[in-house]
């Protein structure tokens, strides 16, 4: 189902597949919503909105669900580990009075994902953003928050990108338009070394990127930036992300994603070759 967040709670990763784990015991129990919720003395809604993740984990809930659903005794304590765990804030909970609600799950996402494939038109991706790249665009973004707030932003952003080191980083596949390395963020410094940023990134294995240069014309991800999540979790389904001003969107119907995953295939084919990238960064670093 396509999800706008621009309020309430953001769930964890592991809240998500914890939940879809229950509407898969509940079903193959041949359990109603309505007997489950009698089970726990709530309504219907309160135990659907546990299993799409949108309230945290009642412990005495779960418990008594994974009783109604026939798991056995041997069996639950696994669960309520899981349970605890996926109750327990994220790292970016901390940050949570710069990082609005709808962008609490993004980061939920990205730092669970196996595979990140992403398009963007107009900036450099946050994963691979320098501090000054950062600082210079919050700025734009937020003209009128204080130097701590902006300095708390870019602390977030800068945090996110230790994902790309850990042992387990998901593939990070990235198409970026020429546009993003041609448009002045910061002065002619801080363009210079976030294109040599971006040289360093391809030295990590786990990353690729390919510019979508002018010459290629139109292409159909034209109409703005997207971002494709794919996990280890088979409960959990390959997620796109779009944003707007006033929030952002989460799709995750199969047909949707196929759609946008199609999209990021033809432009990957559209776009300059991977081994073409070096050479483009350092051409259009000369010109800065």
């Amino acid at each position: 189902m396509s999800e706008n967040r621009s309020g309430g709670s953001a769930p964890t990763v592991l809240r998500m597949v914890l939940g879809k784990r229950l509407r898969h015991l509940r079903e193959q129990a041949g359990v109603s919503f309505e007997d489950a919720a009698r089970a726990i003395e709530v309504t219907s809604l309160t135990v659907r909105r546990i299993e799409k993740a949108e309230v945290g984990l009642r412990i005495p809930y779960v418990k008594e669900l994974l009783r109604a659903y026939g798991v056995p005794e041997a069996e639950l304590e696994d669960f309520l580990i899981l349970a605890r765990e996926a109750n327990r804030p994220g790292w970016w909970h901390k940050y949570r009075d710069v990082l609005p609600e709808w962008f609490s799950a993004y980061v939920s996402l990205e730092s669970e994902a196996s595979v990140i494939r992403l398009y963007e038109p107009h900036y450099v991706p946050g994963l691979l953003q320098t501090r000054e790249y950062a600082t210079a665009l919050l700025h734009v973004g937020f003209p009128n928050e204080s130097p701590e707030d902006i300095a708390r932003r870019v602390a977030l952003r800068l945090r996110r990108q230790d994902l790309l080191a850990k042992p387990d980083a998901p593939a990070l596949w990235a198409v970026l338009d020429e546009t993003v390395l041609r448009r002045p963020v910061g002065g002619a410094d801080v363009m210079r070394a976030q294109i040599d940023r971006l040289a360093e990134a391809l030295d990590m294995p786990k990353v690729r990127i390919q510019i979508m240069r002018f010459g290629a014309g139109a292409h159909p991800g034209a109409f703005g930036p997207f971002h494709y999540f794919r996990f280890g979790f088979s409960e959990l389904p390959d997620v796109v992300y779009t944003e707007s001003l006033a929030g952002a969107v989460y799709v995750d119907q199969p047909a949707d994603v196929v759609t946008c995953l199609e999209v990021l295939d033809r432009m990957s084919v559209q776009a300059e070759p991977v081994t073409r990238t070096r050479d483009i960064l350092a051409e259009l670093r000369k010109e800065l």
